[in-house]
C-alpha cells in the first residue's frame, strides 16, 4: 500500500492512503501535536471532509490500539516462516518476583535468547517495552524464540 507524505507549510504533514472502498484517506498532523483525519471521496478527490480530530496523546493511543495486535500477528506470521523461531506468552503471576521491578532486572535476553517483544496489560498493549517498563502481576509477556527460551522466560518470572 503506497502512502503519500504531502508538506503543508505552516500547517504540518499530511499523510494519504486509497482505501478499498476507493476513498483517499488523510491524516494530517498538525505542528501543534494535533491530528485530524480527513476522506476525500471519490467522486472529488480534492475536497477533504472531516472525520475527526485527535490529541497527540489519543493519536499514541490509537496507533497503539491499531499496531500493536497487527504486531504481535506479524510475529506470529513470522514465526511459521522461520524454522525453529515460535511465539508464546508468559503471564507475571501476584507471585513473580519481578512485579513491580523492571523488565531490565529479568535479564531475559541475556539469559535466554528469547526477546519480549510486548506486554499485554488489560486491554492495552505496550508494542516494544524497554528495560525501564515497570512490570505488574497479571501482565502478559509476548515472546520470540526457540521453545526452550520461551520457557526459560517462564522460568524466570515465576521463580527469579
Amino acid at each position: 500500500m503506497e502512502v503519500k507524505e504531502v508538506l503543508l507549510p505552516g500547517v504540518g504533514l499530511r499523510y494519504e492512503l486509497d482505501n478499498a472502498d476507493g476513498n483517499r484517506v488523510g491524516v494530517i498532523a498538525r505542528r501543534s501535536g494535533d491530528f485530524e483525519v480527513v476522506v476525500y471521496a471519490a467522486s472529488d478527490p480534492d475536497q477533504a471532509r472531516p472525520v475527526f480530530c485527535l490529541t497527540g496523546e489519543e493519536a499514541d493511543a490509537l496507533a497503539q490500539i491499531l499496531g500493536a495486535p497487527r504486531m504481535v500477528e506479524r510475529f506470529a506470521d513470522l514465526t511459521k516462516e522461520v524454522p525453529g523461531l515460535d511465539a508464546g506468552q508468559v503471564e507475571i503471576g501476584p507471585g513473580s518476583p519481578f512485579v513491580d521491578r523492571p523488565l531490565g532486572e529479568t535479564k531475559a535476553r541475556t539469559r535466554t535468547g528469547a526477546s519480549i517483544v510486548a506486554i499485554v496489560r488489560g486491554e492495552e498493549v505496550l508494542a516494544s517495552p524497554g528495560p525501564d517498563e515497570v512490570l505488574r502481576g497479571d501482565d502478559v509477556l509476548v515472546v520470540i524464540g526457540t521453545e526452550d527460551g520461551i520457557s526459560g522466560v517462564r522460568r524466570i518470572v515465576d521463580q527469579g
